[in-house]
This record gives C-alpha cells, sequence and structure tokens, in this order.
C-alpha cells in the first residue's frame, strides 16, 4: 500500500513521515491554503523528504508557475486541483513529472475522461469551495468500479484507513486533516498510527 501524507510545511514533520515509513509527502503551494508552502520553503523541504516520492499539490494555479515550481524544488510529482488542471498535467508529462490527478466525488465519481491513460487519480470528497483537504469522507463502494490505478483520499485517519482499503481496494491512501495537531502540523503518533494502519502491519 503506497502512503502519501500530505499538507507537509516544516522539516520536523517530514523527518518524522520517512522515519515512520510513508511512501510520499505532499507540499500545498496554493497561497490560499492553511498550509501554503512558499517558492523559498519547498526546495528544503523536498531535500528533507530523504528519498520519498515528493509531491507538489496546486490549486486553479497556471501550469507554467506549478512545473517550473516543481522542477526548481527537485520535486517528483505534481497534483493539480482546479481548473488548470488539464494543462498542468500535460506540462507535467512533459516535463518528465509524475501527475496524481485530482477527482471529485459527491453521489458519484467525477469525469476523469480528460486524464490519459496511465496517469493515477486520486479520489477526494467533493465540497463546495474547497480543493482537497476537506477532512470529510465519502461513500468508499464508489471506488469499487474504478478501471485504472487510484488514490483514496478524504477525512482519512488511523480510526478509519484499514476499513477504507477494505472496501475500496486502491492502490495508495492520501491523509491530511486527520493526521493533524493543528492546520499545517502534523500529529506523529497520528501520522505513525495512519502509516501502520494502511500498511496492514
Amino acid at each position: 500500500m503506497w502512503v502519501k501524507v500530505c499538507g507537509m510545511t516544516n522539516g520536523v514533520d517530514v523527518a518524522q513521515a520517512v522515519t515512520a515509513g510513508a511512501d510520499a509527502v505532499g507540499f500545498v503551494v496554493a497561497p490560499r491554503s492553511q498550509r501554503y508552502v512558499d517558492a523559498n520553503s519547498l526546495a528544503g523541504l523536498v531535500a528533507a523528504a530523504d528519498g520519498l516520492t515528493t509531491v507538489v499539490v496546486s490549486a486553479n494555479q497556471p501550469a507554467d508557475v506549478i512545473i517550473e515550481l516543481a522542477i526548481h524544488a527537485g520535486a517528483d510529482w505534481v497534483q493539480p486541483h482546479g481548473r488548470f488542471q488539464e494543462e498542468v498535467i500535460v506540462g507535467a508529462m512533459a516535463a518528465g513529472l509524475g501527475v496524481l490527478a485530482p477527482v471529485s466525488v459527491g453521489e458519484t465519481v467525477g469525469a476523469s475522461g480528460h486524464i490519459p491513460e496511465g496517469i493515477c487519480l486520486l479520489l477526494d470528497t467533493k465540497v463546495p469551495g474547497l480543493d482537497g483537504g476537506t477532512g470529510t469522507t465519502f461513500d468508499w463502494s464508489l471506488a469499487n468500479d474504478m478501471d485504472r490505478r487510484f488514490v483514496l483520499a478524504g477525512g482519512l485517519g488511523p480510526d478509519n484507513v484499514a476499513e477504507a482499503v477494505t472496501v475500496a481496494q486502491p492502490w495508495g491512501v492520501d491523509a491530511v486533516t486527520m493526521l493533524e495537531a493543528a492546520p499545517g502540523i502534523k500529529d506523529h503518533t497520528k501520522v505513525t498510527d495512519f502509516i501502520r494502519k494502511a500498511k496492514g502491519s
């Protein structure tokens, strides 16, 4: 099970996620987010990840801005939310970056036909006005008909990730809100428990 801990803002939390066995860490570069990481901090946080997959998370930001940020920081993947998603995906693929493509889930799984085959999807709860980090779950059984690799997100934490994995059968899981002591600050016990339970150990 591939496990991503997102919304990282400081090196201490990144180092703890490395030690706890995470496979990836995510950094939010959307200025309106409570978990915003600026360009000057991003490269240092990527370096602190010590070989984990590093993901730059954007929201409604132009492709050239996000691709430049990711490349300059040495990040591996991008996760583009919002209206520039298609452009960011194309630019990232051209630049040799990996892509984790968010798809909103409400009563049904949102459209993903515009996302190229081979791109891993991120299924996250649809909440009006928010681009991820909602802390809200959706009906995991909606993921049962997925015909490609996907990462499950949306309100996951130590208390429910094992059940979510059993029901949805994802390739990976992603958590932000339910692992925090405060926005952008991780609770290390919760991070460790989440990773352990996601991996079934």
